[in-house]
């Protein structure tokens, strides 16, 4: 790529990556599934396009992506066994369960002005079981926030990089 500012592109980079610190500090000390595949997506999208979302976008897609994949997951686990692995696709049912999150985040996030794509990663991770709607609910968005925190010292501190 010829034009590029590989100082900045590594600023960027760098930002990404502080941005999870906070996150991951709580899932190292609790052992709480704090970081997730979704939040690479959010500190993506929140360091490379200044000054980002709105918090409000973020918190608000993450918590319709959450809702919309717990309510799959309950509604197809409710109907037939939870297998042994959450990749195990024979039946289908949590493919089922992803399909109708997935559907029930855009339309959830559109209905709310709320679209944040790496939301929908978020609903997948929950409707498919690879992360239990119990701990989805209690770690997916102090997550989220623990990003726009970091965001936001990192801002107040060093301005955008």
């Amino acid at each position: 790529m010829s034009g590029t500012n590989t100082r900045a592109d590594v600023a960027v980079g760098l930002r990404a990556g502080i941005l999870l610190t906070l996150a991951a500090a709580v899932a190292w000390v609790s052992g709480a599934p704090a970081v997730f595949p979704s939040l690479g997506p959010s500190a993506f999208v929140l360091s490379t396009d200044p000054p980002g979302p709105s918090d409000r976008t973020v918190v608000g897609g993450h918590a319709v992506g959450v809702a919309a994949g717990v309510v799959a997951y309950l509604a197809v686990t409710a109907v037939v066994a939870v297998p042994s692995s959450p990749l195990v696709f024979d039946p289908p049912w949590l493919l089922v369960s992803g399909v109708v999150a997935v559907a029930l985040t855009t339309t959830g996030m559109r209905l709310s002005n709320v679209v944040h794509p790496p939301a929908c990663a978020t609903t997948l991770i929950v409707a498919l079981g690879l992360l239990e709607p119990r701990a989805a609910l209690l770690v997916v968005l102090p997550a989220v926030v623990s990003l726009l925190a970091v965001d936001r010292v990192l801002t107040y501190s060093f301005g955008s990089f």
